[in-house]
């Protein structure tokens, strides 16, 4: 194996925790060390010579420190190949010193935005200097090491430790490989704050995926990249898993849709059970009276605090996860009883705005459906209103049918889903099925509301909600067979409302 000394570092690190171990090994290894600004400050701190760039360049530190490093000298340093005779030739000319290894830790821009809303304060922190350093050490990885961050403080120690500050052609590739990683997550996260999801392009970036038991099946591999203990706290449970992920992402976009006391059990990313009541027990019975059956291995969610007598009445079933956003001392001891059983804590809001999937050679990007219908969106279209009952439950019913998969139809009565047919290839199929779900369970339909997530294409979906004793119907509209279910209703006496929006998932 080749190994490439050592003999120059420069040194520029915004977090200076860990750096002094690597700085006293570079010391012990006669390396020489160029600084700037309070990296070098602190180096001398350490009783170990550094040398200014200043000195270097024979040029200060201006703009406030906006501008250091950026000099012919320092990036001729970098960037001149060793096995190039113009470059060796340019390089002794202008006397640059070849600087074999660069460590960075770029301003903390993200944190920034975390935690100030002052636009001066936030662009201060967009890193220049550290970061043309990174993607310059980094393009020439043939003669130089380049460590971009201090989460590679430990490699790069290893390296100066087991090799007396030596490296290897594939040390720098692995390096470098971590210095484009660093950079283009830098850049994402710069180009976020500035895009607002305005879909003008798509940009994702993430360095800390999460792993996964597996995919969507045993055989294929996953992992999430993203953030997910910024939402959650696992109290309890085993490694989550890609299915569990899509069922409480769904479960959470479900729950916020509603302000009162609700409980939600889903399966395969739909609702087969929900009901909102004034107490936390109550809503559990009549949300797990919607679909015992299809409740049996599903997750449960719950926007208020989960007590000892629910907890004990929820354990009687088996049930992969539960979230809640709090949970009494008892209860939560109650529901750990199952050794694999997921707890979850909600804690964060989900943040995005644009939802993206892949296909084909590409993907696709979309705003999220955040329209909640309200009262002020009907438009009433039969003889009949629909009475306040009847409207909170249409209400209640769009907002299930909202967040199930199409075809769907939705039964509410009394804010208790009773039936539901969702992922249909035809509307009357899936209302047929919502009518034999809520039969199967002897759940009553008379006085139900009816929700569609698109418009009837015919009358004969309100033809047989009619029969079941359905009274009031809910749907966006736009058919141009319209009048024949309006028609239906009125001859009828029932209630049907339209909304103006569809209401799609796929």
């Amino acid at each position: 194996m080749n190994l490439k000394p050592i003999k120059t570092a420069l040194i520029s690190v915004f977090d200076k925790d860990g750096i002094d171990v690597i700085v006293r090994e570079l010391d012990k290894n006669n390396v020489k060390i160029l600084s700037t600004g309070g990296t070098k400050t602190f180096i001398e701190t350490l009783g170990v010579k550094v040398t200014a760039v200043e000195e270097l360049t024979g040029y200060p530190s201006i703009l406030g420190g906006r501008v250091k490093t950026l000099h012919p000298i320092v990036f001729g340093g970098i960037l001149g190949r060793r096995n190039n005779n113009n470059d060796i030739e340019q390089i002794k000319e202008m006397n640059i010193p070849e600087i074999d290894l660069v460590i960075v830790d770029l301003y903390p821009f993200e944190k920034t935005v975390a935690s100030s809303d002052k636009e001066a304060e936030i662009i201060e922190k967009i890193d220049i200097g550290g970061i043309s350093l990174i993607r310059a050490a980094a393009k020439n990885y043939q003669d130089v090491v380049i460590v971009p961050s201090k989460d590679y403080y430990a490699d790069i120690l290893k390296l100066i430790t087991e090799n007396n500050a030596k490296t290897s052609l594939n040390d720098r590739k692995f390096f470098a490989k971590a210095a484009f990683n660093v950079s283009s997550y830098y850049d994402t996260v710069i180009y976020s704050y500035f895009s607002d999801d305005d879909m003008e392009s798509l940009k994702f970036s993430s360095n800390n995926g999460m792993e996964l038991r597996y995919g969507e099946n045993p055989h294929q591999k996953g992992k999430f990249f993203g953030d997910f203990n910024k939402l959650f706290d696992q109290l309890h449970g085993k490694q989550i898993s890609y299915n569990n992920l899509l069922d409480i992402s769904s479960a959470v976009d479900l729950i916020s849709e509603f302000d009162e006391l609700t409980v939600a059990i889903l399966k395969h990313t739909n609702a087969c059970g929900l009901s909102s009541r004034s107490t936390l027990l109550q809503a559990w019975t009549d949300a797990l009276a919607g679909d015992p059956l299809s409740a049996f291995g599903g997750i449960i969610i719950t926007n208020t605090k989960v007590d000892l007598e629910t907890a004990k009445s929820i354990n009687k079933i088996f049930y992969e996860v539960i979230i809640a956003p709090e949970y009494e001392h008892d209860a939560l001891e109650e529901l750990k009883s199952k050794k694999n059983r997921i707890v979850l804590v909600k804690k964060g809001n989900i943040e995005h705005r644009l939802q993206v999937r892949t296909i084909l050679n590409g993907i696709l990007a979309q705003q999220k459906d955040t329209k909640i219908v309200t009262k002020d969106d009907f438009n009433f279209v039969t003889v009949r209103k629909p009475d306040q009952r009847e409207i909170e439950d249409l209400i209640f019913a769009n907002k299930i049918v909202k967040n199930s998969k199409s075809n769907s139809i939705v039964l509410v009565n009394n804010k208790q889903l009773v039936g539901s047919g969702v992922g249909e290839t035809s509307r009357v199929d899936a209302l047929k099925h919502a009518i034999e779900k809520a039969h199967s369970f002897k759940l009553n339909l008379n006085g139900a509301v009816m929700s569609s997530d698109a418009f009837f294409p015919f009358a004969d979906s309100v033809e047989m909600a009619y029969k079941e004793g359905i009274k009031a119907v809910i749907q966006p509209g736009g058919s141009i067979k319209d009048k024949d279910s309006i028609n239906f209703c009125d001859e009828n006496k029932m209630a049907m409302v339209f909304t103006g929006f569809r209401h799609f998932k796929h």
